[in-house]
């Protein structure tokens, strides 16, 4: 898709790593400074996930061509400071470009920053077909730099924040408004730039999604588990650990991980001794220890519940039964799923774009587990593009793939070739 190029590593910022703004004074001349760019805003954030509970923002990356590049903590200021105001205003009257936009919108949102125009590369990469899209692989490919990603995984709560950490995050802006323009043009000579338009502006619009339904299933290893008395023990643990982590805004993983939970679930200690015996071979870590008497208690406080208060082993009734039990358990649901995914996978495959930004893979299994009224008779395109729309799709997606759905909604005999799923969504 672009020449070979000899790749060379990025050090610094052409014009230095400049100082972090955390004083009132500071933000104003940085507001001044970008005022006076012109152009879009480049910008990223760099949250402590791993670290902290909250997914907060430690750091806020901004550059701007004739504007600066600047650095500021939004720690002094916190959420709803009237500067964060003014800088919404400011990134406003432009093109906001991130890169992964859907990780950075959120605590970004928190802080009173709300764009209305967006470019995110990350995405752009994708449906520009480029295999890796990640910031250093674009540039590395497109624009021949490289870029070191070794602190993507710091502590970014820590103060004062290391030097070489500053120059980091600062190289993450340094060159994104020239990646988003190089792949403007490629998304324009591809004609593919209206569909990442339309992605960009769904992203904008999209809701804020509700609360999670029993946050508390989606602990890792629950396959493990085959009895309702073992789940009961994983929510006690799970709530009494989410109330301590939101407490000391620290990770939950930090207190106890899932992988602890697990092992605690089906082996239920009693005291220390069992405690220490169930996670030892886990590596027992001090700080599960700190809070021995809290994770005692939980389990206690599960084993003494009724069991017509223990949790089902179904997660909701709006959950599609696994896929790999719909080849023998439900046929007549497979053979279209079999027919529409093979007929997705070649569209992607023209349109060189992976399959998951094409259409989202669950409303393909939702449409084959309930098909629009009329796809048992006839190939229903519209209302195969209605329940497509009903279901979020963007209307690129639809015109795409509407027509091919249609006709594997109508198949009753399954493709002969196996399908292999391993992913989690689907397992």
């Amino acid at each position: 898709m672009s020449e070979e190029v000899v790749a060379t590593p990025l050090l610094q910022p052409a014009d230095g790593t400049p100082q972090v703004i955390d004083t009132e004074t500071a933000f104003k001349e940085s507001l001044a400074t970008l005022s006076q760019g012109s152009g879009p805003f480049a910008v990223d954030a760099e949250r402590a996930s791993g670290f902290r509970y909250s997914a907060r923002a430690y750091l806020i990356q901004i550059k701007r061509k004739d504007g600066g590049l600047h650095l500021i903590d939004p720690i002094p200021f916190g959420p709803g400071h009237q500067l964060f105001s003014e800088l919404n205003t400011l990134l406003n009257t432009d093109e906001v470009i991130l890169h992964a936009s859907t990780q950075d919108l959120p605590c970004l949102r928190e802080l009173g920053i709300n764009p209305v125009r967006l470019f995110d590369t990350e995405l752009a990469g994708r449906i520009a077909g480029f295999p890796r899209v990640g910031l250093g692989p674009l540039l590395e490919s497109l624009m021949g730099v490289l870029l070191a990603k070794e602190h993507s995984a710091a502590d970014w709560s820590a103060r004062p924040l290391p030097q070489e950490w500053l120059t980091y995050a600062a190289l993450d802006v340094e060159l994104l408004i020239d990646l988003r323009d190089r792949m403007y043009s490629i998304l324009e000579e591809s004609k593919k730039l209206p569909w990442a338009l339309e992605e960009f502006a769904s992203i904008l619009k999209a809701p804020q999604p509700p609360p999670r339904v029993d946050p508390w299933r989606r602990t890792s290893g629950m396959h493990k588990i085959k009895r309702r008395d073992q789940l009961a023990v994983i929510k006690s643990l799970w709530i009494a650990r989410d109330e301590v982590a939101a407490r000391q805004d620290i990770a939950p993983g930090k207190l106890l991980n899932d992988s602890a939970i697990i092992e605690l679930a089906i082996a239920v200690p009693t005291n220390k001794k069992e405690f220490e015996k169930t996670l030892r071979p886990l590596g027992l870590r001090a700080r599960w220890m700190e809070n021995l008497q809290l994770w005692l208690d939980s389990i206690a406080a599960a084993v003494a519940m009724p069991e017509e208060q223990w949790p089902t082993m179904r997660t909701n009734a709006d959950t599609l039964p696994p896929i790999k039990l719909w080849r023998d358990k439900f046929p007549e649901k497979f053979a279209p799923l079999s027919h529409a995914r093979a007929a997705i996978e070649s569209i992607a495959q023209e349109n060189q774009i992976p399959v998951e930004n094409l259409i989202t893979p669950e409303h393909v299994r939702r449409l084959c587990w309930k098909p629009p009224a009329g796809a048992t008779t006839t190939l229903s395109i519209p209302e195969v593009e209605k329940g497509l729309a009903e279901l979020g799709a963007r209307q690129w997606q639809i015109q795409l793939v509407a027509p091919a759905l249609a006709a594997a909604l109508l198949e009753r005999e399954p493709l002969p070739v196996e399908v292999v799923e391993n992913t989690p969504e689907e397992s």
